[in-house]
């Protein structure tokens, strides 16, 4: 199924989206994105279905073509302090307050979204559906991967470079070997290496 350029085309939209909600480790990282209406791409996608290589050169692409973008980070000692999925939120608002032009339409990827005054439309599984919420998709995940590559040089022995902060075994196992890092999400880091055991 090909992406849809827009929900309505009499309104200014932007897509958000957010990565790094599932992570032990590190910010949660947002971006807005207002398209051209007329927009085509045709690599385009949601960022999960698409190689690394590729979002890094849908990255520049859409940093080059959007009417607008922005990137919002909320660190992990504001994720313990008001949970994940307000952290998300927040991040979101962030992003899409720091555009240069404001969006009437805001394309939320998930089913749920307290917006800062600006109507909204949540879209389950919308990184697939939309342009404006792919290219979302895209630079959150990419701006997060080179924030979780560059504190890996701090803390090697959890090997962020290769798993990005999310709860794979050799990340839970350096955990309990090694303790906490400095950057990670201590409110949801005992129970998801408890989830982590179980499964395995």
């Amino acid at each position: 199924m090909s992406l849809l350029p827009f929900f309505n085309e009499n309104l200014i939209e932007a897509g958000c989206d957010e990565a790094g909600r599932g992570c032990l480790s590190g910010p949660v990282v947002a971006a807005a994105v207002i398209l051209p209406k007329d927009y085509e791409n045709k690599l385009l996608n949601d960022s999960k279905k698409i190689s690394e290589k590729n979002r890094f050169r849908l990255k520049e692409m859409i940093e080059n073509d959007a009417v607008a973008w922005e990137v919002a980070f909320v660190d992990h000692k504001k994720i313990d302090e008001i949970n994940i999925l307000n952290a998300s939120f927040l991040a979101m608002n962030i992003a899409v307050d720091k555009l240069k032009i404001t969006p009437e339409l805001l394309l939320i990827d998930g089913n749920r979204f307290k917006s800062n005054g600006i109507p909204y439309q949540c879209v389950i599984k919308g990184d697939g559906k939309y342009m404006s919420i792919a290219a979302a998709s895209i630079l959150a995940k990419t701006y997060r991967d080179l924030f979780m590559d560059k504190i890996d040089s701090e803390y090697p022995i959890y090997k962020w470079s290769k798993n990005k902060g999310y709860p794979t075994k050799e990340h839970c196992d350096a955990i309990e070997k090694n303790g906490y890092s400095n950057y990670h999400r201590k409110s949801f880091v005992v129970k998801s290496l408890y989830q982590t055991k179980m499964e395995l």
